[in-house]
């Protein structure tokens, strides 16, 4: 594995908070708008500062800094980078799906969003004029709960997989400009590089291992070992992997699942099963209580038991490519291009039935569940508008948005209430959330 590294100021840190522009900063005088603050002001433009007041050197007397803003790197002190996957299982199991909409959140006493909030497409391509004055929202995100922390930029395409393997201080991230870069977990910097010569269709990790999906292969190496395999068999782009049943699968461009089992003899993975069914390429694949699951460009979610490896369901509800299988507890939620997110449950037979549909208004792409800093559970939708909703479950009441360049197709969990996304133009951000206390502050 040929890994070119960058020089210690090869990637410059690039640290953004979500606020006025220094503009603002340079009017020490300047009144907050009581209206803005109430979230009411329609003044336009208006003489007052919609910001907080801005920040002394002292501490004193100015506004408090965005929790994270000024951290270095990403790294979550007094915490060792782990396998996030092992985290996935959720505790209490939701009873009433798409319950209690529009009533607020579940739980909480949050206040309710403006109807009207939409981000500024100038302030996206970093060019608005307007500055402060601009009637649309300058900010990446719209959420109390979490921070962005920095961007991590040098990729150049979209991040189609973001991996963060066990014992390492090291994030992983694969694009489709046919790279993986090796970040450092305590500075944010880009460490190496890693050229694949083909475009990265996914990309995962389990253990030290990390499995990148490319046309017709799949590269293995071990972190720890500095082991690296290439695993041939797949016909055409690899778009999708998991492990379950101590197995590897991939799911490829020509709609065959392939299976692969590790030997410890021979330090190798063999080809354990080829499993046949979709029409079309399968895109996205998890595995939970003894079943896998797959999506494909063919509408359907087929349902494989692991023991036999045979199909014993396939799912016909959607009526668009299925982008997204995530299983959450006893429940299966997908997404699709039909601009819905399904939740499955099984039935007395054992058969999986449709409980819960819920309508976006674009296309769904990719689902991540996670908990929040006070273990609630949440949701991650991210569609094709360039923008991730997060919702509280089971009541699927939003809880905010995440807004990108470009579409995000990566979602990951990461430890010490850390997350990332990737998105189409080759950028990764890295978030937190927030504590009550910082919250409040």
């Amino acid at each position: 594995m040929d890994i070119e590294t960058t020089g210690r100021n090869g990637n410059k840190r690039i640290y953004q908070r979500a606020g006025p522009s220094q503009a603002v900063h340079d009017r020490p005088n300047a009144k907050v708008c009581f209206h803005w603050q109430a979230g009411k002001c329609n003044r336009f433009p208006c003489p007052y500062l919609h910001s907080e007041p801005p920040q002394h050197a002292d501490g004193g007397g100015g506004a408090k800094r965005v929790a994270g803003g000024d951290q270095r790197g990403f790294h979550s002190q007094g915490l060792v980078w782990r396998n996030p996957n092992s985290n996935n299982g959720n505790t209490g199991a939701p009873a009433r799906w798409g319950k209690g909409r529009g009533g607020g959140t579940v739980g909480s006493a949050r206040p309710q969003r403006k109807a009207q909030d939409k981000i500024c497409n100038y302030f996206i391509g970093g060019s608005c004029s307007y500055g402060e004055n601009c009637r649309f929202l300058h900010s990446w995100f719209l959420s109390d709960s979490i921070s962005l922390l920095t961007p991590l930029q040098g990729h150049q395409n979209v991040i189609t997989g973001i991996a963060l393997p066990a014992g390492s201080d090291k994030l992983y991230t694969g694009s489709k400009d046919e790279s993986v870069r090796i970040w450092d977990c305590q500075t944010g910097q880009c460490v190496g590089v890693i050229n694949l010569g083909g475009e990265v269709g996914c990309m995962i990790s389990e253990g030290p291992w990390i499995f990148v999906g490319i046309p017709n292969s799949i590269k293995a190496w071990n972190t720890q070992t500095a082991t690296e395999l290439s695993l041939s068999g797949p016909t055409g782009q690899v778009y999708a992997m998991t492990v379950g049943n101590e197995m590897l699968f991939t799911g490829s461009q020509d709609g065959r699942i392939l299976a692969w089992k590790f030997s410890a003899v021979g330090n190798c993975f063999e080809p354990a099963a080829s499993l046949v069914g979709h029409r079309l390429p399968v895109i996205t694949l998890v595995v939970g209580a003894m079943r896998l699951y797959s999506g494909s460009m063919d509408h359907t979610i087929r349902v494989w038991d692991l023991s036999t490896l045979q199909c014993i369901q396939t799912l016909t509800d959607h009526t668009a490519a299925v982008m997204s299988v995530l299983c959450w507890d006893q429940f299966l939620l997908s997404c699709s291009l039909d601009h819905t997110v399904k939740v499955w449950v099984a039935t007395e037979s054992g058969s999986l039935e449709v409980t819960y549909t819920h309508t976006e208004e674009h296309g769904a792409l990719t689902l991540c569940g996670m908990h929040d800093a006070q273990a609630k559970p949440i949701l991650f939708a991210s569609c094709n508008d360039n923008i991730i909703r997060l919702y509280d479950l089971p009541s699927f009441n939003e809880r905010g948005k995440i807004y990108s360049k470009e579409e995000v197709r990566a979602i990951q969990v990461g430890p010490g209430g850390l997350f990332f996304t990737g998105d189409g133009s080759g950028e990764i951000k890295v978030w937190k959330w927030l504590t009550n206390e910082a919250m409040a502050a």
